[in-house]
């Protein structure tokens, strides 16, 4: 084991001293800092810092209390001042106890109503309607830069196209209409028609000149006035003529009877009760017998080989009118004209469509309609307007030489006021030039 070193004890009056420690070298021992749980705060020359005016070190003397006492009371009044205010009598009143004064709204009060008296039993009371101030919004930004856009944008140089008219709008519910295949079947009747077409043939007729035509086609307009047939009937009529015409010579003496045939088939194919044989033998004045009339019609369906589907100008005609939005004034006079045109054997050289498409033409110039000839017509028809000056003009010449005709059938027909009387109409100067 090792031996521990016994330090020696030195006895002083009988009592053993211990030996004090030797001082470091450095010199005397610096005595303890502060062991408080305060934190002091030093200056840059490593002193404590006084703190509001007292010293940290300080010994708390009587002097010290009463300093940190009126310190205290000190900050008490001054946070008391601030939560006070003092009116002029020197009393203190609390901030929130001061409240603002309340601002009393006026009502105007209703003007008195000045009354009248007029008799005991009446009394007239007249009242004066409040003014109110006009006040005109301003526009914001937003309103003047579009529209400095939109009149940028335009170009006066361009007409304005007028809008297309949904003719078939109002038929969406009508199974009859055929909405869905309207356009298909028009497209597919401006193609037919050009195989339909009917050439000139009174050269090659020995008997009949274009006058007998026209007395045909007189007649055949009264007795279809007589039997109260359907308008398709009378256009397909006719076409069955001229068709028969234009393939076959017929004699004078059978022209009428051509004629009766061509109405007989014409009402089959397009009546619901077609008259009967005897019916145009009666009509005929008995000049022809029952069998005469049927031999006719075979003879006629043999030579148009039973193809009577044809676009007739009357097919046209109901979708032209509606095109143009026409009202009974209007759809009488475009009848008028055709009917007019159907008279003349010139106006087969035009097709149904542009002849129908002229009846229109001409009768919105007779009624002065504006516009003459729109976008929407434009469309359905497929004419233009200059397309169709040259035809307008004949019509509207037939039309100013109706009354003075000797053949007054047409005329006649629509002076009635069933037809609005629109015969009685004068005709259409601008086309007359």
């Amino acid at each position: 084991m090792a031996s521990r070193v016994v330090l020696p004890q030195r006895q002083r009056d009988g009592v053993a001293e211990i030996p004090k420690a030797k001082a470091p070298a450095g010199g005397i021992r610096k005595p303890l800092g502060d062991i408080g749980n305060v934190e002091t705060i030093r200056g840059a020359d490593g002193k404590a810092q006084q703190v509001n005016g007292i010293s940290p070190h300080r010994p708390v003397t009587r002097g010290f209390c009463k300093q940190l006492l009126a310190n205290a009371q000190a900050n008490l009044e001054n946070k008391n001042k601030s939560q006070f205010v003092v009116i002029d009598d020197g009393a203190a009143v609390p901030k929130k106890r001061i409240s603002k004064p309340v601002q009393k709204k006026e009502v105007l009060k209703p003007k008195q109503v000045e009354v009248i008296d007029i008799s005991p039993d009446t009394v007239e009371v007249k009242k004066e309607k409040p003014q109110k101030a006009s006040r005109k919004k301003a526009p914001t930004l937003s309103a003047v830069l579009s529209a400095r856009s939109k009149y940028a944008c335009r170009s006066d140089d361009k007409p304005k196209k007028d809008p297309i008219v949904d003719i078939d709008g109002g038929d969406a519910d009508n199974q009859l209409a055929a909405v869905e295949y309207v356009e298909d079947l028009y497209k597919y009747y401006k193609l037919a028609e050009k195989s339909s077409l009917i050439h000139d043939y009174m050269g090659s007729q020995q008997q009949i000149n274009e006058s007998h035509r026209m007395i045909l086609v007189d007649w055949l307009i009264e007795v279809h006035s007589k039997f109260e047939l359907a308008p398709e009937t009378l256009y397909l009529t006719i076409h069955i003529v001229d068709r028969y015409l234009s393939t076959h010579i017929v004699p004078k003496r059978e022209l009428q009877l051509l004629g009766m045939s061509s109405m007989l088939i014409a009402s089959k194919y397009e009546e619901i009760w077609a008259p009967e044989v005897n019916d145009f033998v009666c009509i005929s004045d008995r000049a022809y017998t029952r069998e005469h009339i049927l031999a006719m019609e075979k003879s006629i369906l043999g030579k148009l080989g039973w193809t009577l589907t044809v676009p007739t100008p009357y097919v046209f005609l109901v979708r032209f009118i509606k095109a143009a939005v026409a009202d009974k004034k209007m759809e009488h006079m475009v009848y008028f004209l055709a009917e007019l045109g159907l008279m003349q054997y010139g106006m087969i050289m035009f097709s149904p469509s542009m002849l129908a498409a002229s009846a229109v033409y001409a009768a919105r110039c007779t009624l002065n309609k504006t516009p003459l000839w729109d976008e929407t017509l434009k469309l359905h028809t497929g004419f233009c307007e200059s397309q169709l000056i040259e035809c307008a003009k004949q019509l509207v010449s037939f039309h100013s030489g109706a009354a003075e005709h000797n053949l007054r059938t047409v005329y006649r027909k629509y002076a009635s006021h069933e037809r609005s009387a629109i015969a009685y109409l004068s005709p259409a100067k601008s086309l007359l030039a």
